[in-house]
């Protein structure tokens, strides 16, 4: 370890296909005392359920298990711990992948998330996998007895994190405000080169981000932080982009977990050299008495057309092909048809595209062959008998399977947590003793505050606020903050339910949620359902929310001119 205390926890994958060289770039790049790695998300993890009905030996993340070919002996070499979750939905299976590569390492498996064969008793009905979000205290265990590599399944992202501090500090569950601070730093590294300018709002202000580094915690014994990344790597860390990725994917001010809720609405950013941005202050309570379970499912079968209208009277040839269309799947209908018209086109356009609209269709019905061929015809049929200038973008083609993610909640003892030691020993992790009945938490009222006196002008919102957004399940987040303390009354003022509502059309009908956290500056909004039944069922044109903060922020509101930056004036 480099100090007894402070820990370095460096990160090397913010999902299943992040940068393969990643884990080699942070083990030779500077110190660290352990590296993980995060490959689970939600489409994850039914991507991998898929793969082990097809194939019983599969499930897990084949790309860690290759970069570990690579890189494991420069691990042990270097006395680097790897706690990794992509064990997927068969960490056994990894781990005995791992052993195969016959390097003298101690591998530990973190098991009991996997709910499936109970899902029905335990009321979660029948999916295709039923994975429960499993804490730190196992992870911490499996090092504590010495092992180099821990593979997990479904563990929180930021137990990775979490569990290595526990191992070396020596925390109990009674460490809330410990926990919670861990928990804030496991959260801003968790996504990777998020933390280090990667989908920053702000982008052109980091000079070099054509090959971000991978970020690095640096945890301490009370549960504060430094966020930072090896010296000489692209990126960059500010408190710009440590706010962006910790309000990223959240819900309200109380961020609940298995061994602790941490409240968002007590963290302090501040810059602490180059590249080094510390986080303190941060408080936990005790964590609730369910924890989340992930449920995935085959929702049934989904099919997508999307034809090109050029020109002239774009209304008109949508409806007459929406009409069309559906009165030839007359019959053989799918079970639901969402129809999307993009108005893309400019009038008096220099070139064909500029002057092109798009619309699509979607089908989903439980029947391929009506998902398939019978929407597939529908289309074809169409070809030389619809409106003028009819072509799609691609050949209609074959339906494929989607998915449906719900959550789930059991008590805390159904998820039988376990560390498998690499001698085979089993120890059994006990549920957390106090538990705290989760309750919402919007943050403080708005105060009453007076409007900045002069002129306003009409404005992008991003020409003062970033945003980072993204999906929780069937809902979004939007994270909205701003740089100066002046600026912060303005946007609590500005961010009501119906303003978000008519900034964001698609939201009009939907539940609208809205914390404010004044310690960072930033306003968390969650637009509930807008992503219909999670990322695999593609409800949306951006079905993971990813430029949702984007879109907001390109949305014009009234600033008031003493607000903006020089050179905005």
């Amino acid at each position: 370890m480099t100090a007894a205390q402070t820990l370095r926890v460096g990160n090397c994958s913010g999902f299943y296909g992040d940068r393969f060289a990643a884990m080699r770039e942070m083990l030779e790049g500077g110190e660290l005392d352990v590296l993980t790695g995060d490959y689970l998300a939600e489409l994850t993890m039914l991507i991998l359920g898929r793969d082990r009905m097809a194939d019983p030996a599969a499930g897990y993340a084949r790309t860690f298990l290759a970069q570990l070919k690579d890189c494991l002996k420069l691990a042990l070499d270097r006395g680097v711990r790897i706690v990794a979750n992509a064990g997927g939905v068969n960490p056994p299976g990894l781990v005995a992948a791992i052993r195969d590569l016959g390097l003298d390492a101690r591998v530990a498996l973190v098991r009991g998330d996997d709910l499936t064969a109970r899902a029905h008793d335990l009321g979660l009905g029948k999916p295709l996998g039923a994975h429960a979000y499993l804490g730190a205290f196992g992870i911490a265990r499996a090092l504590t007895a010495g092992a180099d590599v821990v593979v997990t399944g479904r563990v929180t992202d930021a137990s990775l994190a979490v569990g290595p501090a526990i191992a070396h500090f020596g925390w109990e569950r009674t460490d809330l405000d410990a926990l919670a601070g861990a928990t804030v730093a496991g959260h801003v590294i968790e996504c990777g080169t998020q933390a280090t300018g990667g989908n920053y709002p702000f982008f052109t202000e980091i000079e070099d981000l054509g090959h971000p580094g991978f970020p690095i915690a640096e945890i301490r014994r009370d549960g504060s932080s430094v966020i930072t990344k090896h010296s000489g790597t692209g990126g960059a860390v500010t408190v710009g982009t440590v706010t962006a990725q910790l309000v990223y994917e959240v819900g309200d001010a109380r961020y609940a977990g298995p061994d602790v809720t941490t409240r968002l609405d007590t963290v302090a950013l501040r810059a602490h050299g180059p590249d080094r941005v510390e986080i303190t202050g941060v408080r936990g309570e005790p964590p609730p008495p369910e924890v989340k379970v992930c449920c995935t499912s085959i929702g049934g079968y989904r099919n997508e057309l999307t034809v090109v209208l050029t020109g002239l009277d774009v209304e008109a040839k949508a409806a007459l092909f929406r009409r069309q269309f559906e009165a030839a799947a007359r019959g053989a209908a799918p079970a639901e048809l969402t129809w999307n018209l993009a108005r893309l086109d400019t009038a008096d356009a220099p070139t064909q595209q500029q002057a092109s609209a798009l619309l699509t269709v979607v089908a989903r019905d439980p029947d391929e062959k009506i998902a398939g061929r019978a929407f597939t015809s529908a289309a074809v049929e169409l070809a030389l008998g619809s409106y003028p200038g009819f072509f799609s973008t691609t050949p209609p083609g074959r339906a494929h399977p989607y998915g449906v993610f719900t959550a789930g909640f059991v008590p805390q003892a159904e998820a039988r947590h376990e560390v498998v030691l690499d001698d085979g020993g089993v120890v059994p992790i006990d549920p957390p003793p106090l538990t705290q009945a989760l309750a919402p938490h919007p943050g403080p009222a708005p105060e009453p505050a007076p409007a900045p006196a002069g002129p306003v002008r009409r404005l992008p919102l991003g020409t003062l606020a970033g945003a980072r957004s993204g999906d929780k399940g069937g809902d979004a987040n939007v994270g909205l903050w701003v740089r100066d303390d002046a600026a912060y009354p303005w946007l609590v003022s500005l961010i009501t339910e119906s303003a978000v509502r008519e900034l964001l059309p698609e939201a009009a009908e939907l539940p609208v949620r809205i914390t404010r956290l004044p310690a960072i500056r930033a306003v968390n909004i969650v637009v509930e359902g807008l992503l219909g039944l999670g990322v695999a069922y593609h409800a949306r044109f951006d079905p993971q929310a990813k430029g949702l903060g984007e879109w907001l922020r390109s949305r014009h509101v009234d600033i008031p001119e003493s607000l903006l930056p020089e050179e905005a004036r």
